[in-house]
């Protein structure tokens, strides 16, 4: 069965492993460091030892002599002071004279098989197996007024010394390494407990998961969002925002930039009221009129940045434009049903007044105009909802004392594949609105508006006349943009807008031009392909 552990526990026991390993390497090799330096250093102490009893001059004439009683009273008062295991003295022949340790060795040969060199004339170092085990010891010869050899000094340390202290050493590195794993576990536990906080108790891969979602929904939202810290560095953006502000650097480059130095407000958006969360703030970034809100990063009490969300002011003017569209739809439906309903209760009061000749007459009448209306955008217009939307036009002219009047050449059998249906009645509504608002800017009686759409081989051409008040020539090089009109009240330039948008997206164009004898043609050329 396999055992799933946490992320925190992971850390942690590799941690303690990692800790573990490397300090018992630190203490194998601080050990066996400290093994050569004491064996470097009791051999130079040995030696040194062994070097300066050579050189004592009544030690010289009691071995000359081979006095033992003499060396034997002479190396009792060395040996009181000395910290080595043992000294010994020999003899040219390698016998013998004194022994610390065991005196009964008296006149038996020196064992260890290092003394040649020693009789040469040279101290050595070296670790042999004595009479009293093994041993690290130092022999230096012992040199008459000829510098010829009469005897050797040997100084040793045991074995068993050494490793006592050794064993000593070892002991104080084993709890130092102890007393450091337990100062390391805490530490350790300590800090996957607080990596844990930190992370939420997730997962790393729960973590990541969570970062290519909310990377994912950061780009996806359509509002351009703009996150940054205390000191206002960028610390993300998503690709709306990069686009809506023409931002065509990498990324990469854009993170840790100063937002300042980034997008330049009018008036300053990101320094001002840094204490309180801003909404719905229209502004200019890079240029560009948004409305913007402000929302701070708070964790316990701490500011740590804000998250800036906007959009595109023309989108809100926009969709508002879209939305009075779909009312004038709904309204030009109401003027119908309206005319229906008193026309149906006419031809109910002939009926009961049992009238039934001028009843007749009177659906003859009505239904004339009407059908004959009918019958016309039916054939020619193969769209239901336009059809629709040109009979709801009409109605509401003709409630006005305006005459909509359609072109007898009118045909639309199929829109371009650059155009859509609610594109198209958006371009027609708009462009026969501000017609039938510009006849009514006249004096009665009203010119009649006129629509021109067909659909040939290589275009779409539509095309609205009327007879109203024109057009200002202030107004005619700004006509299409955002918030330029003529209206004194409601909708602010953003028809034309819409429809010079559409247009534009389809590939086509639009040529404005005075009517006779007063009024404004608008002509649109869409191309089919």
């Amino acid at each position: 069965m396999t055992i799933k552990l946490s992320f925190h526990i992971k850390l942690f026991l590799c941690l303690v492993a990692f800790s573990s390993l490397l300090l018992s390497l630190i203490g194998g090799y601080a050990y066996y460091r400290w093994d050569q330096q004491l064996h470097r250093d009791l051999g130079a102490r040995a030696q040194v030892q062994a070097r300066a009893i050579a050189r004592m001059p009544t030690l010289l004439s009691a071995v000359i002599q081979q006095d033992s009683a003499a060396i034997a009273a002479l190396m009792q008062k060395i040996r009181a002071v000395s910290d080595a295991s043992y000294i010994v003295i020999g003899d040219r022949q390698t016998l013998h004279l004194y022994h610390s340790e065991h005196p009964e060795r008296l006149g038996k040969p020196m064992v260890g098989g290092d003394n040649s060199e020693v009789l040469a004339g040279n101290t050595i170092i070296s670790i042999r197996e004595g009479g009293l085990g093994v041993s690290l010891r130092s022999k230096a010869p012992l040199l008459d007024s000829n510098q010829q050899v009469i005897g050797i000094v040997s100084v040793g340390y045991l074995k068993s010394y050494i490793d006592s202290i050794n064993t000593r050493i070892l002991m104080q590195i084993s709890v130092s390494i102890v007393l450091l794993l337990i100062a390391l576990f805490l530490f350790s536990w300590l800090l996957s407990k607080n990596l844990k906080r930190q992370m939420l108790s997730l997962e790393p891969k729960e973590i990541a998961l969570l970062v290519r979602q909310q990377k994912a929904l950061l780009e996806a939202i359509y509002e351009g969002v703009i996150a940054v810290d205390r000191q206002l560095r960028i610390i993300t953006l998503n690709h709306a925002a990069r686009e809506r502000l023409a931002l065509r650097q990498p990324l990469h480059q854009l993170l840790g930039q100063p937002v300042n130095s980034v997008i330049q407000t009018q008036p300053d958006f990101f320094t001002a009221d840094q204490h309180q969360d801003l909404h719905d703030e229209v502004c200019r970034f890079n240029h560009v009129r948004v409305i913007a809100s402000r929302v701070r990063i708070m964790q316990d009490d701490e500011l740590l940045g804000w998250v800036i969300s906007f959009r595109d002011k023309n989108d809100i003017n926009t969709l508002s434009s879209q939305l009075s569209q779909v009312k004038r739809y709904a309204d030009s439906l109401r003027i119908i049903r309206h005319e229906q309903l008193n026309w149906t209760a006419t031809l109910a009061g002939l009926l009961h007044m049992q009238r039934y000749d001028e009843a007749m007459r009177y659906i003859t009448a009505q239904s004339e105009g009407v059908q004959e209306m009918l019958d016309f955008i039916s054939q020619r217009f193969n769209s239901a909802p336009l059809c629709g939307l040109l009979l709801g036009k009409y109605a509401s002219a003709a409630e006005k004392g305006i005459t909509l009047c359609f072109d007898p050449a009118c045909q639309l059998q199929q829109l371009p594949r650059s155009l859509n249906e609610t594109e198209l009645m958006s371009i027609i509504g708009n462009l026969l609105d501000n017609a039938v608002e510009a006849t009514l800017r006249t004096a009665p009686p009203y010119g009649v508006v006129e629509l021109y759409l067909v659909d040939n081989t290589h275009e779409l051409i539509i095309e609205v006349a009327d007879h109203g008040s024109g057009i200002d020539p202030a107004l005619r090089d700004t006509l299409f943009e955002p918030g330029i009109s003529s209206k004194q009240k409601g909708d602010h330039g953003i028809g034309l807008h819409l429809v010079a948008r559409y247009v534009a997206q389809a590939g086509g164009s639009i040529e404005v031009t005075d009517n006779d004898p007063h009024g404004a043609i608008f002509s649109l050329f869409i191309p089919n392909a």
